[in-house]
C-alpha cells in the first residue's frame, strides 16, 4: 500500500524491450534505496512494481503486458522524469489517502491553466468510471493523493500547488499527456454500498428474479 505523498522524482536511465515485457531503469534518488530489498513494492507514477534488486545506483522494473496496457508506462522512455513512492508500514504517517498501486484507467489532460504559482488541470474520465469521480474526493494522479475540483460530464478538474508541483512530475505534464489514474477504494464502496443493499432486501438471489423486477 501507499500514502499518494510522493517522496521522489526521478529520471529513467534506460528502457530495454522484450518480446512480453519492458525492463526500467530509474537512476535512484539519493537515499531512497536504504534498506531497500530485492522484491520490494515500489510506486512508479503510480504503477505498483517490484524491484529487482537493492537499487544502489539504479531501480529496475519489469513491466508486463497488461500493465502497459493499462497505464501510461506504454510511452516511457529514457530521459523521462517519474514519480516514486516506496511502500508504507502500518506505523507510518498517511498524509493523502491510502493506494494500492493497480491503476484503473488513464486520462488525457485535456487543458492546462497556468498561474502565478500554481497550475489546474481538466483531465478526461472514462465513462466506465464516471460514477466514482466525485467533488472533492480523492483521487490518484501518477501516484499523487489529489484532491478532486469540479466535475462534468466526461472530465474533472484538479489544482495543483506549488509544493505538489515542486516534488512530482505533474509540473512537467503537457496537453494530451496521459496520466494514470486510481479511484479511490472508500468512494468505490461507498456508490456500491446501495445498491448492495438493495439486492439483499429484495432477495435478488438470480439474475431471473432481477429481470423479473426490472421490467
Amino acid at each position: 500500500m501507499f500514502s499518494g505523498i510522493v517522496s521522489h522524482k526521478a529520471k529513467v536511465s534506460k528502457v530495454q524491450n522484450f518480446n512480453d515485457f519492458i525492463r526500467i531503469h530509474i537512476s535512484t534518488p539519493k537515499n531512497f534505496n536504504k534498506g531497500l530489498k530485492k522484491g520490494a513494492s515500489i510506486s512508479v507514477n503510480g504503477v505498483c512494481l517490484t524491484s529487482k534488486d537493492n537499487g544502489i545506483t539504479n531501480l529496475k522494473f519489469d513491466v508486463i503486458e497488461e500493465t502497459l496496457l493499462k497505464t501510461n508506462l506504454k510511452n516511457i522512455s529514457k530521459g523521462d522524469i517519474v514519480n516514486l513512492e516506496r511502500s508504507i508500514k502500518a506505523s507510518s504517517e498517511i498524509g493523502g489517502h491510502l493506494m494500492s498501486g493497480h491503476i484503473h484507467f488513464t486520462g488525457e489532460v485535456k487543458k492546462i491553466f497556468e498561474k502565478e504559482n500554481t497550475k489546474d488541470m481538466k483531465i478526461s474520465i472514462s465513462k466506465n468510471y464516471s460514477d466514482y469521480v466525485l467533488e472533492k474526493g480523492y483521487i490518484g494522479i501518477n501516484g499523487c493523493s489529489l484532491t478532486i475540483g469540479k466535475v462534468f460530464k466526461n472530465q474533472f478538474n484538479i489544482h495543483l500547488i506549488p509544493e505538489t508541483l515542486k516534488i512530482t512530475n505533474l509540473d512537467k505534464l503537457e496537453e494530451k499527456d496521459l496520466v494514470n489514474i486510481e479511484i479511490d477504494d472508500k468512494t468505490a464502496i461507498r456508490m456500491a454500498t446501495p445498491f448492495a443493499i438493495w439486492f439483499l432486501i429484495t432477495d435478488c438471489s438470480d439474475w431471473y428474479t432481477l429481470s423479473e423486477i426490472s421490467t
